[in-house]
Order: structure tokens, then sequence, then C-alpha cells
């Protein structure tokens, strides 16, 4: 199977395949993995702002198992009891590849926008799932060797989609009573099973253990079933809350890194 090295952004969340992922950036490692994304596909007229580019812009987001997205910067910031790290490791201990769920997702940035304080706004998308073979911490990021994981249906992922999909239905509609909110937006939803899969796994308020295992789920039919049982136990669960957050169907919240 072909792999190849990427960039490596590890987050306290889990990236599907078609979830839109923002990113507001400010420590320096990955502001220099911005810089060298916005390199790509230049010509001589200078880097473009992320649309135009001959390449994708892509990186590899993986869900972090133990560590902190956010490296403390100061003693006391943001842990009273941490001290300051540097380095494109810092926060994920002595063998960062131990602290990250090995199956991640590649992001495709079709924005990234330089703030005048040299921060950055990035808006990514992901795209196929990946699986990480060993991370390197030698540059001033991490960088990730990893393998494309293809996507295989599985037994009856057509038949299990609809069931999916009218759960979910039922789900949006305790969620929206739960918050009294409309369920507009909601009718147009898709019918391939592996997109159906994805949006429902992005969409539910579950842990991030929960969303990585349907990340990894060995094809779009396995999935289904899971999520099919989790949708189902998530309704009940909800009849008895008398509010739960908002959520958006195709994003994840802005990741402060």
């Amino acid at each position: 199977m072909t792999t190849a090295r990427l960039p490596l952004f590890p987050l306290n969340s889990v990236l599907f395949p078609g979830l839109v992922l923002p990113l507001n950036i400010f420590e320096e490692r990955y502001r220099a993995m911005m810089r060298d994304l916005l390199k790509t596909g230049t010509d001589a007229s200078g880097p473009s702002e992320g649309e135009d580019g001959d390449e994708p812009r892509r990186f590899a987001v993986v869900a972090i198992r133990d560590g902190r997205e956010v490296a403390p910067t100061a003693p006391g910031l943001p842990d009273p009891t941490a001290t300051a790290e540097k380095g494109p490791a810092a926060g994920f201990g002595a063998d960062p590849a131990q602290a990250f769920h090995r199956v991640g997702c590649v992001a495709d940035a079709a924005t990234i926008r330089e703030r005048p304080d040299g921060s950055f706004e990035v808006l990514a998308t992901g795209t196929t799932r990946i699986r990480i073979l060993s991370v390197d911490a030698s540059g001033p990021y991490l960088t990730a060797e990893v393998e494309e994981i293809p996507e295989e249906p599985g037994e009856e992922a057509g038949a299990l989609a609809e069931g999916v999909l009218r759960a979910f239905r039922s789900y949006q509609k305790r969620l929206a009573g739960a918050r009294e909110r409309s369920l507009a937006g909601t009718a147009d939803l898709p019918d391939e099973p592996s997109v159906v899969s994805y949006l429902v796994a992005a969409a539910a308020v579950l842990d991030v253990p929960a969303k990585q295992r349907l990340l990894q789920a060995p094809d779009t039919a396995t999935r289904l079933r899971e999520e099919l049982q989790l949708l189902r136990k998530e309704t009940a669960v909800i009849r008895h809350l008398p509010s739960l957050p908002a959520v958006d169907l195709t994003r994840s919240p802005t990741s402060p890194n």
C-alpha cells in the first residue's frame, strides 16, 4: 500500500472524511506548518491564499490519546502544575507516537489566512482515513509516515444506512426538543452509506473514544451497525435530559491551536 509523509496535527477531537475543520493557529510549531503548507503550489508570483494552489495542502489529523493539545507556554499556563515546554512534541511525552490514536484522517486546507500577528485562520476538510506508521519529531513540527485506509462497504451497508438515517432523524428530533430548537436543514440528508456513516459519527454527541472507534471501523457496515445501537441508546437517554449542546452536522468546533 502506498505511503506518504504528511505534517501531523494532533487534536482533542476526531476528524471524519467530509467534516469541515476550522482551526485557530497560534502555537509556533503549527504556524511553521502553515507557512510550509502555503508554499505548496506556489508560482513566480508568490504563494496563494490556499484556494488556488496547484496541489492540495494536506496534513494528517489524529486524536490525542494521552497528552495536551496546547503545550504549556510558561510556568502555570495552562496547568498550574505544568512547566513550559518547547519543540514539535511539546505536551506529548518522550515518545509522541504513543500519545496518539493510530487511525486518523487527512485534512485538505482549502483556506489558510495569516493574521497581522502571525497567527493563522484555517479552514480544512477531512478527506481520507489514514493509519500512522511512524512519527518524526526532528523538524519544526511533527510529521508522520501514513498509509491510506480504503473504505470497504461491508455486507448490507445500504439497508443499514436507511435504518441509521431513520434513527438519526429521531435522535435529532430529541436533541431539538431538548434544546427547544427547530430541525432546519436536516431534510436533505445523504443516502450513500459511507457518507451517512461519517456524517452521523461526526454529528452525534459522543466522547472521543466512541468517535475514534467509529472512525477506525473495518468497513461501512460495521460503523453503521454500531451507530444504530448508539443512536437508539442516546435517543433514550435524551428523554431524561433538560438540555444538550447544539450540534452542527458538518462542522466541528474551532480548535484553538
